[in-house]
């Protein structure tokens, strides 16, 4: 990497993840109680989730006190070096409460508004995807690519639902007109996780409505340095609306199905 802002970008977001998932994987109480709810009763925070923002936030202030930062639990910091980073210190709490394995921390830093580092740390895997942008997408330092397209009755689609009982409803409703035209739907329960996982070639592709910045910073980075293509509505970049990942000739069919199904509102 000739740039070295990235090289130590890079540098930081991995020690941050790696940090924070060792916390959570390590330290991770018998007893471990929601300590607060966001959007509705079951969508959850734990006090875990608490104590990993603040090691990744006191960790890049550390280093890097003049950058700016955008963490899920409340960490906003206005910067003035032009970097900001964009933290999920857990995302998918409910699988962590209930001792699933399915989640990960993300950590991304933009430049100037363009996501250019990613890191997705998946503890419970012993994974470690990451991409800088221009650099292509690695896990656990191997580089890796998306699957190549599939036809869409071939696809293994990955998708998320809202906490939010009447947006969860359309969601299942889009769900149920979708299940027909692909191979199979899996609902992973970490959007981190399931654009890494685009990225590996573990899924032909993957769409979420209701995505804030920190669930997808990173992993729609890795999953683009990997091949794939991602987006929201056509012509729209990933957003709360809608994201969509997918490899070339997946992503279009998929992407316009989305659309006509309305899978970005109500």
């Amino acid at each position: 990497m000739s740039d070295p802002l990235l090289t130590e970008l890079l540098d930081l977001a991995l020690e941050a993840a790696r940090r924070a998932g060792a916390l959570l994987r390590d330290g991770r109480p018998a007893d471990l109680e929601v300590a607060a709810t966001k959007s509705s009763p079951i969508d959850v925070v734990t006090e875990m989730d608490i104590a990993a923002e603040k090691l990744i936030t006191g960790f890049l202030a550390e280093h890097r006190p003049d950058d700016g930062l955008l963490g899920e639990e409340g960490g906003v910091t206005e910067g003035t070096s032009g970097i900001r980073w964009v933290v999920d210190p857990l995302d998918g709490t409910v699988n962590y409460l209930y001792g699933l394995p399915t989640w990960a921390v993300s950590v991304a830093a933009e430049r100037d508004g363009e996501t250019v580092v990613g890191v997705v740390e998946a503890p419970m895997r012993g994974e470690t995807f990451h991409a800088v942008l221009g650099g292509g997408a690695r896990l656990n330092g191997r580089a890796v690519r998306c699957r190549p397209a599939a036809p869409l009755e071939r696809a293994l689609v990955s998708t998320g639902f809202n906490y939010v009982t009447a947006v969860r409803s359309h969601q299942a409703e889009v769900a149920h007109r979708l299940i027909p035209l692909v191979r199979d739907i899996r609902r992973g329960g970490s959007a981190a996780i399931d654009l890494a996982d685009v990225a590996a070639g573990r899924l032909d592709g993957y769409y979420e409505r209701g995505l804030s910045p920190w669930d997808l910073a990173a992993g729609a980075l890795i999953a683009r340095e990997a091949g794939a293509l991602t987006g929201g509505r056509p012509g729209g970049p990933p957003s709360g609306e809608l994201t969509v990942a997918a490899p070339p000739g997946v992503f279009e069919p998929l992407q316009r199905l989305l659309e006509e199904y309305g899978a970005w509102h109500d």
